[in-house]
């Protein structure tokens, strides 16, 4: 149960409780009720808002046939935390990795709490490879050939949008190099 429903299941209570109290406690129970009704309802509005989940700059990427906000992770520190940590990820988010030039690139899923798509795209913008990874899993997942960028999405987001190997993409300007 999430903490917003769990606020309204008490202010719930409180109200079946200020039905079956005296009148001379019924106004009491009523402000009470109100107060935690308020909370419960700034906690739901603030539970549902997309928030940016690190500190990164975000670019806007057409993936298939859908548009992504995608953290940039254009530091080596950036590029090693990735998404770790992390309970949950936006449907229509994800992180793009930026490496200096086209290699062979491999990556893992060490303290990654949430199953990922990876989609590896070569220095001309094609998609080389499209794979999914699973949550802890230390096994390397690799391109399959020389990729600059590495995009995680949700686990099925790829495939839902369309992407393809042999797709070719435009990497936002805010993205084309690391820092």
């Amino acid at each position: 149960m999430t903490s917003a429903a769990a606020a309204a299941a008490r202010a719930s209570t409180i109200a079946t409780a200020a039905r079956v109290t005296a009148p001379s406690q019924a106004g009491a129970f009523a402000r009470a009720r109100s107060s935690v009704a308020l909370f419960a309802l700034m906690l739901l509005v603030t539970g549902c808002q997309e928030k940016a989940q690190s500190d990164l700059a975000t670019v806007k990427m057409r993936l298939g046939q859908k548009t992504f906000t995608l953290e940039v992770a254009d530091t080596p520190e950036a590029r090693a935390r990735g998404l770790m940590q992390r309970d949950s990820m936006p449907t229509d988010h994800g992180m793009i990795f930026v490496f200096e030039e086209a290699r062979n690139l491999s990556f893992y899923m060490k303290n990654t709490r949430i199953p990922l798509d990876i989609i590896y795209i070569a220095d001309t913008g094609s998609v080389i490879s499209v794979k999914q990874m699973k949550p802890y899993d230390l096994s390397s997942t690799w391109s399959d050939g020389p990729a600059k960028w590495a995009v995680e999405l949700n686990k099925g987001a790829a495939q839902v949008a369309g992407v393809k190997v042999g797709d070719v993409v435009e990497v936002p300007e805010g993205a084309r190099k690391p820092r």
